[in-house]
């Protein structure tokens, strides 16, 4: 486990030249990397979602695409074409930008529920079908996608299926003003050719190297009493008062691999239940959709589980 620690620690050292705080945030990210889980990241304009996104690509030596969504974008522009070769006289595959280690979904619910529903398959089966021939997309294969929240005019929201293929849900927030302050300090540019952080943002791990560790998290231990703390916030979660759909079993799965991959990155062998309290909002929230009635009361999914994990009781013997 301590080459998995010191491998996130220089990782997480990398994206903090171009993001300012937001330890938990970044640690969130490398816990979906090491599962090869796809992260949704939620925020308002202007907080760091498409330099955050960048920034653990850049820090990965890898295949790069970036997909700016819009209602015009085609399923197509994303999958890729077949045409046809007037050279050669046969049709050739021309790849779209999901054939890519890391994808970048920039505003992915500006676009219509067709071009979403490309992305279903490419990020639960890691393949992708076009013209009726399936090609498997390169291991490992991320998604790492952004959206507004608050700006609904002219977006599509995410259906439940795609939400739910998600390994976690994160929130940059507003940074404090110190934060504010140092992210001025470090992208003002005194001399001409200074270049931009991101800019200059290196690789500082191999995929390969990353495939080898997310084999290394899958054995880390998970003691019963905490596997049956897991299912049990799942289970609850569905049977709680004001839900539509609760946590799937998909869900429940998230947060065993992701608690298996926290663990490692603190250098253990085994997880504890604060490791599982600590991610269940990431992991649960958006897989959870309330009701009308508790919507117009102004319930959200982030109270549904808050009561459930309160009513939830923790394993003390899990060591």
């Amino acid at each position: 486990m301590t080459s998995i620690q010191t491998l996130t620690q220089r990782l997480r050292a990398n994206i903090q030249k171009v993001i300012v705080g937001k330890d938990d945030v970044i640690d969130l990210a490398l816990v979906a990397l090491l599962c090869e889980g796809h992260v949704l990241i939620e925020d308002v304009p202007g907080t760091g979602k498409t330099t955050l996104a960048k920034a653990i690509a850049r820090s990965l030596n890898c295949t790069f695409r970036r997909i700016q969504f819009t209602p015009d974008l085609l399923p197509s522009d994303v999958t890729g074409v077949s045409y046809f070769d007037q050279k050669k006289q046969e049709f050739e595959f021309r790849p779209g930008p999901i054939f890519a280690n890391v994808l970048l979904a920039d505003e992915i619910n500006r676009a219509t529920p067709r071009t979403q529903s490309a992305l279903l398959e490419a990020m639960q089966e890691r393949q992708s079908t076009v013209d009726g021939v399936t090609m498997a997309l390169p291991r490992p294969f991320l998604v790492l996608a952004t959206q507004n929240p608050i700006e609904l005019e002219g977006t599509f929201p995410l259906p439940e299926a795609q939400i739910d293929r998600f390994l976690l849900r994160i929130k940059l927030g507003y940074p404090s003003a110190d934060e504010e302050m140092q992210i001025l300090q470090r992208f003002e540019r005194p001399h001409q050719d200074q270049r931009d952080p991101l800019e200059a943002l290196g690789s500082v791990i191999e995929m390969a190297e990353l495939g080898a560790l997310r084999h290394i998290c899958q054995a880390v231990r998970v003691e019963r009493s905490v596997a049956d703390y897991i299912v049990a916030l799942c289970r609850n979660s569905r049977e709680a008062a004001g839900v539509l759909l609760g946590v799937s079993p998909r869900g429940t799965m998230a947060l065993y691999r992701a608690a298996q991959a926290f663990a490692a990155m603190r250098g253990r062998e085994f997880v504890l239940p604060d490791d599982v309290k600590f991610l269940a909002p990431y992991a649960m929230t958006h897989r959870i959709v309330i009701d009308g009635q508790s919507r117009l009361r102004g319930r959200r999914a982030e109270d549904i589980l808050r009561d459930v994990m309160e009513r939830t009781p923790v394993p003390v013997d899990s060591i």
